[in-house]
C-alpha cells in the first residue's frame, strides 16, 4: 500500500537575487503552506496591504521579481522500500523550475495543472532539498508574446493571452493588477508500488429514473490483480459490492443497474435533497496484497439541457432540466473570492454559498477568468453550477505549446470535476465569441476547419479540443461558449442559447425599466453597479477623512469598471433626485442597484410560462462577489456584507411571488393631429410558483394616492399554475384619470399588490411605484406615521407606517447587523418584521427615498 505525504512544514521563501522583498540570500520562513508571496510579505509587514488606499500601485514590482521556495523534508528507509517514489505538485502559479538535491526535476508552465515528477534516484534516507523557483509570469508572458504574437482582448495586458494562469491577476474592471506567484496548492511525497491512476465513475439516469452506475479504473501500471468496489449511501450503509473484480493490462470495468426509486436521486436545493452516496474502491495485486486504494463521493441524477421550438415566439428554449423537472435558474455568476486564493478557506467558501442558498438562488456561474474551483467549493456546493473553462474575453492563441498545455489542463480539470452532482454544464470561455464578433474575425460560415490558422485559432480549442476531451472523459454537457447562441448565430440573438445582456450599463445603456423586452432566453449576465457597506468603503480609505466623497482619487482606484462616474450618474440622474455625501451616494447606488436587479428577475420569471413557453429559464446576475474591497456590479461586498440588492433578488427569488408593471399607452384621436390624443396607465398584476404543484391564493391589490388620503382596493382569489408565472389583472390604473395633455401631471398612485395563502400569511409582496422616482414629490417625514420598534430580545425590528415609504435601508452606529431584509417597501396596515442578528437593542438608523437627504 503507498503513501502520501504532504510537505507542509518547514518551508521558507527568498527573492532571488535580493531587492525589496528580501536581501540577497535571505531566506524568510513562511507562516502557513500553501502560500503565495503576497500573503508572506504582507503578513510580515514588507508590504502595505494592497487592499487599502492606492496600495495596490506600491506592490506592483512583486509580479515582476524573482522567487524561491524550498524545504528539507526527510525520507525514511521505509519510503525508499516502495518501487516508486514521486513528488506531487498540485498547483505552482506559475512557471517554476525544481530542484531535489541539486538536480533540475521540472519545469512547470501552468497553474491549473497537477505536476508529478518521478524521483526515486535522487532521494536519499535523512534530509532531502526541495527547491523551487518562481520566474516572473508577468516578463515571462511578454517574452511569450513576442515570440508567438499579440492578440486582442479586454480587461488586463495582452500577454495574459499566452499564459496558463488565472486572467484576473492581470486586473479587471471590478479587480486590481496583482500578479501572485507561489506554492498555491499542497506538495506531497507519494511512495507506491502501483496505484490507482484513475477512477472514472459515470451514473446515467434514464428517463424513467432507473440508475446505470459504471466503474472504470486504471492502475499506473499494466500490472494485473483484483479489485472490489462499494457503493455505500449517505448513511453509510452498504448499497451494492462488487467483489473479485478482474483487473487486467491494469485496467477493470464493474457496472450495477438500479430500478427506479431503489437509490435517492439529487436534486439542487428546493427541488429535493442532496443526498450524497460514496463508492469505495480497493485494488489488490496477483498475490492479494493490497496495492491501493480510494474512496470517492457520487450522486445520481438525470440532467439536460434541453433546447425545443417554442409556441408563439421565434427560436428555442435554453433550460435545463433535472429528474425530469424543468427549472428556472435564478442565480449569480462567481469571480474568484480573493486576490490572494490561499486564504480562501473552506469556511469563507461556506459562508458564501450558504448566502447563495438563504438568497433563494438555485445556480452559480464559475467565470472563466478566474480558476477551477477548489474542491471545497463543489463539496458544499447545493446549487446548480455552470462551469467555464478559464479563457475569458480575448482572442487566444492556440499554436501547439499552448494547445498542449490547454489538453492537460482540460483533462486534469474535468476528471476533478466529473464526479460533483452540482456541475452541470461546461462552457468553454466567456465572451471570447463576442469579442471575435466585435472585430470581425470569425466566419461563422466555417464550422469545418481545424481553426489554428485563421484570425480566431482559438475556435480549434472550443470547437474540437474541449469539446473532445469533455465528451471522452465525462457526461456533462458541454457548450463552446458563454453567451453562446447557436452554429451560425450571432452571440447577441435573443432567441435562442444564453445571452450576456450588458445594454443596461454596457452597450446601448438601456433605461432599467427595458428588460423586458432586452430578455434572452437565458441570461447569463446582465448587472447593475452600487457601493458597497459604508463600513467596506471607510475600510479602503484607511481613516482618510479628506478622501471621504465619491469623486476621491482613492475611491476612484476602488472603482475598475471604464466610464464608471459617467454610467452611475446617468442612472442616479435619470432616476433619483440624489446627494453627493459619503453615505448618501453609497445609499443611492445601492437602492438603485436594487431596483434594477429585482426588476430584471421579476421580469424574467414572468416569462416562464410553461411547458413550451419558458421564453427566459434563467437570470444570472453579474456577479455575486469581490475579489477585494471596491465599488463593482457585486450584490455583496468583500467582507460578506450583502447589499440591499441581495435582498430584493432574494424576495423575486422566493417560490411565490407577485409582480407588476404600469405603462403608458397613448391613442392619437386621427391620424393627422398630434395635440389630440389620450393617455391611459396601465396595470400588470401576474405571479409566479416555483413549485412543483399549484397554490390556491388571494390576491390583495390596494392603492394609494401620496398625497390624499385616496385608497381603492380589490381582491381575487387566484390559483397560481405550477412551475409557472400567471397571469392575474390587466386595466386601467386605479385612481388614474385618462390624461389628454403631456402638462397633465399623473397622480402619485402607489400600488400594492400581496399574495395570501388560506391562513392570511403573506406568501409574496410587491409594490409598484411611478417612475422616474425624481419626480416624485415625497410627503414631509412627519407626517409618514414611520414607525421602527425594536423587538423585545433586541434582535429584531418591527416597520410600519401610515403612507408608503419607497427604499427603505437600515443601519446602525458600530458593528454592522445582519439583516433579514434590506431596500423594503412599506405600505399601511402592512407592517414587516426584520430580524436584526447583533443589533443587540441599538438605535436603527433609516434610510429611505424621500427622507431629506436630498
Amino acid at each position: 500500500m503507498g503513501t502520501i505525504r504532504t510537505i507542509a512544514s518547514g518551508w521558507s521563501f527568498s527573492q532571488v537575487g535580493g531587492g525589496q522583498g528580501t536581501k540577497d540570500g535571505e531566506w524568510l520562513p513562511v507562516s502557513e503552506f500553501p502560500t503565495t508571496v503576497h500573503v508572506e510579505l504582507l503578513k510580515l509587514k514588507r508590504i502595505p496591504d494592497p487592499f487599502l488606499g492606492l496600495n495596490e500601485w506600491e506592490v506592483q514590482w512583486v509580479g515582476e521579481a524573482e522567487w524561491a521556495f524550498k524545504n528539507t523534508f526527510v525520507v525514511t528507509e521505509t519510503d525508499l522500500a516502495a518501487t516508486n517514489a514521486d513528488l506531487v505538485f498540485d498547483g505552482l502559479d506559475t512557471f517554476a523550475t525544481v530542484t531535489l538535491n541539486g538536480q533540475e526535476i521540472l519545469n512547470t508552465e501552468n497553474q491549473f495543472i497537477t505536476y508529478r515528477a518521478s524521483v526515486k534516484p535522487l532521494l536519499s534516507v535523512g534530509p532531502n532539498d526541495l527547491v523551487i523557483t518562481f520566474a516572473s509570469a508577468f516578463k515571462k508572458g511578454r517574452e511569450i508574446e513576442k515570440v508567438n504574437g499579440k492578440y486582442h482582448l479586454w480587461n488586463g495586458d495582452s500577454s495574459r493571452l499566452h499564459v496558463r494562469k488565472a486572467q484576473y491577476n492581470y486586473g479587471w474592471d471590478w479587480g486590481p493588477i496583482l500578479m501572485t506567484v507561489g506554492p498555491w496548492k499542497p506538495i506531497s511525497l507519494h511512495t507506491y508500488d502501483v496505484y490507482l491512476a484513475d477512477l472514472d465513475i459515470r451514473s446515467v439516469v434514464s428517463e424513467s429514473l432507473d440508475v446505470k452506475v459504471t466503474v472504470d479504473l486504471s492502475l499506473s501500471d499494466k500490472s494485473s490483480g483484483s479489485a472490489s468496489v462499494t457503493l455505500r449511501d449517505p448513511r453509510g450503509a452498504v448499497v451494492h459490492t462488487e467483489k473479485y473484480l478482474k483487473v487486467e493490462f491494469g485496467r477493470a470495468h464493474a457496472e450495477f443497474n438500479f430500478s427506479s426509486g431503489e437509490l435517492d436521486l439529487w436534486y439542487p436545493v428546493q427541488y429535493g435533497n442532496q443526498p450524497i452516496y460514496t463508492i469505495e474502491v480497493i485494488t489488490s495485486d496477483a498475490n492479494g496484497t493490497v496495492c491501493d486504494s480510494r474512496t470517492e463521493t457520487v450522486a445520481f441524477r438525470r440532467v439536460r439541457v434541453v433546447e425545443e421550438p417554442l409556441i408563439d415566439q421565434p427560436g428555442k428554449t435554453f433550460l435545463f432540466e433535472v429528474n425530469n423537472l424543468r427549472i428556472f435558474c435564478g442565480g449569480s455568476n462567481w469571480i474568484p473570492g480573493d486576490s490572494f486564493l490561499t486564504t480562501m478557506t473552506t469556511e469563507r467558501y461556506r459562508a458564501w454559498l450558504q448566502l447563495l442558498i438563504d438568497g433563494n438562488q438555485n445556480m452559480v456561474r464559475v467565470w472563466g477568468g478566474g480558476i477551477y474551483e477548489a474542491d471545497a467549493f463543489y463539496d458544499i456546493c447545493d446549487v446548480l453550477v455552470w462551469q467555464d473553462f478559464m479563457f475569458g474575453c480575448g482572442q487566444y492563441p492556440a499554436y501547439d505549446s499552448f494547445l498542449k498545455l490547454v489538453e492537460i489542463e482540460a483533462e486534469q480539470n474535468v476528471k476533478r470535476l466529473r464526479c460533483h452532482p452540482s456541475v452541470v454544464i461546461f462552457a468553454g470561455n466567456n465572451e471570447d465569441y463576442q469579442l471575435a464578433e466585435s472585430i470581425g474575425i470569425v466566419d461563422y460560415s466555417d464550422e469545418t476547419s481545424d481553426f489554428r490558422k485563421t484570425k480566431f485559432p482559438a475556435r480549434h480549442i472550443y470547437e474540437r479540443t474541449l469539446p473532445s476531451i469533455v465528451s471522452k472523459y465525462c457526461d456533462v454537457q458541454y457548450r463552446r461558449s458563454s453567451p453562446y447562441s447557436a452554429p451560425g448565430i450571432v452571440t447577441t440573438d435573443k432567441t435562442v442559447g444564453d445571452l450576456h445582456q450588458w445594454n443596461v450599463w454596457h452597450g446601448s445603456q438601456e433605461p432599467w425599466h427595458n428588460w423586458d423586452i432586452l430578455a434572452g432566453r437565458f441570461v447569463s449576465e446582465f448587472g447593475m453597479e452600487g457601493y458597497p457597506n459604508i463600513r467596506t468603503v471607510d475600510h479602503w480609505l484607511g481613516g482618510d477623512q479628506s478622501e471621504r466623497y465619491p469623486q476621491s482619487r482613492l475611491n476612484n482606484n476602488h472603482n475598475k469598471a471604464d466610464g464608471f462616474e459617467r454610467r452611475l450618474e446617468l442612472y442616479l440622474v435619470e432616476n433619483f433626485k440624489h446627494s453627493f455625501d459619503m453615505e448618501s451616494y453609497v445609499y443611492y447606488t445601492q437602492v438603485m442597484q436594487a431596483e434594477t436587479l429585482a426588476s430584471a428577475y421579476r421580469l424574467w420569471r414572468r416569462n416562464w410560462r410553461g411547458k413550451g413557453r419558458e421564453y427566459t429559464a434563467g437570470a444570472l446576475v453579474w456577479q455575486i462577489n469581490d475579489c477585494w474591497p471596491t465599488t463593482s456590479w457585486a450584490i455583496v461586498d468583500y467582507f460578506l456584507r450583502p447589499k440591499p440588492a441581495y435582498f430584493t433578488i432574494a424576495r423575486e427569488l422566493r417560490p411565490f411571488t407577485v409582480g407588476m408593471t404600469r405603462k403608458e399607452k397613448k391613442t392619437a384621436a386621427d391620424e393627422l393631429s398630434a395635440a389630440c390624443f389620450t393617455i391611459e396607465t396601465v396595470l400588470e398584476i401576474w405571479g409566479t410558483n416555483s413549485t412543483l404543484t399549484e397554490k390556491k391564493a388571494k390576491l390583495e391589490v390596494t392603492s394609494f394616492d401620496l398625497h390624499s388620503t385616496w385608497t381603492d382596493k380589490f381582491t381575487k382569489d387566484v390559483i397560481l399554475a405550477a412551475n409557472s408565472s400567471t397571469e392575474f389583472f390587466s386595466g386601467q390604473l386605479p385612481g388614474q384619470p385618462i390624461r389628454t395633455k403631456l402638462s397633465d401631471v399623473p397622480r402619485t398612485i402607489i400600488v400594492s399588490a400581496r399574495l395570501l395563502d388560506e391562513s392570511g400569511t403573506v406568501l409574496g409582496r410587491h409594490s409598484n411605484w411611478p417612475e422616474p422616482f425624481k419626480f416624485i414629490k415625497f410627503p414631509p417625514i412627519k407626517d409618514l406615521g414611520l414607525l421602527v420598534k425594536t423587538g423585545s430580545n433586541g434582535e429584531s425590528v418591527e416597520l410600519s407606517s401610515q403612507k408608503p415609504i419607497k427604499g427603505i435601508v437600515l443601519d446602525v452606529v458600530g458593528a454592522d447587523v445582519k439583516w433579514s431584509d434590506q431596500a423594503i417597501d412599506l405600505i399601511p396596515d402592512d407592517p414587516q418584521v426584520i430580524k436584526a442578528v447583533g443589533l443587540k437593542g441599538r438605535d436603527v438608523r433609516v434610510r429611505f427615498l424621500g427622507d431629506g437627504s436630498a
